[in-house]
């Protein structure tokens, strides 16, 4: 079973993430930022991992700490239900548009973190989210889930748009690159 739970909790935040890689897109989400669930939902959709996220942090500070500790939990949790990677197609890449916006996302589940993170938006807030915090929930579900990542939104226009793109394309991806395809490990070393 390819399944994971995890909680973190500090004086900042309490968070627990739920994920089953083999699941058919169930969400049960809430951080208490309601564009990052509207963005949670739809990466459970996309990528078909059922996907259960309670969240609750300083908001009334900002959402900085809670955002970078989902992030966190979700590439922990991520790392923990793939396991010892045997079989998974390990690589993706994956074109989304959404309306005027077209975002890819490359990914490597290769035990080596990078992140490239080339969007830009034109607002400082998507609904109640903090526009840079979009890099800082990608940087730290890389580093906790060791996963190569490149996110590139070639065109666009609406920020809601553009940041729908991208986590339509890291879902989709995901779901490729966590797919099991054989018995082995998609590595010519033999371990990843």
């Amino acid at each position: 079973m390819r399944r994971s739970f995890v909680e973190r909790n500090t004086l900042e935040t309490k968070v627990k993430v739920k994920i089953n890689l083999d699941g058919s897109g169930k969400a049960d989400i809430d951080t208490g930022i309601g564009f990052l669930d509207h963005m949670l939902t739809l990466l459970s959709f996309h990528s078909k991992f059922d996907l259960i996220v309670k969240c609750s942090g300083d908001l009334q500070v900002d959402d900085h700490h809670t955002i970078e500790d989902l992030g966190i939990c979700l590439g922990q949790a991520l790392k923990d239900a793939i396991g010892e990677k045997v079989g998974i197609r390990r690589y993706s890449t994956v074109y989304i548009p959404m309306d005027e916006s077209l975002a890819y996302t490359s990914l490597d589940i290769s035990n080596r973190p990078y992140l490239v993170f080339n969007v830009n938006f034109q607002s400082e807030r998507i609904g109640n989210m903090s526009t840079q915090m979009f890099k800082e929930f990608f940087r730290a579900f890389v580093n906790e889930s060791r996963t190569t990542l490149h996110i590139n939104l070639l065109y666009g226009e609406n920020d809601h748009h553009k940041i729908e793109a991208v986590f339509k394309s890291f879902a989709r991806a995901l779901k490729e690159g966590c797919e099991v395809v054989s018995g082995d490990i998609s590595s010519s070393k033999g371990v990843l």
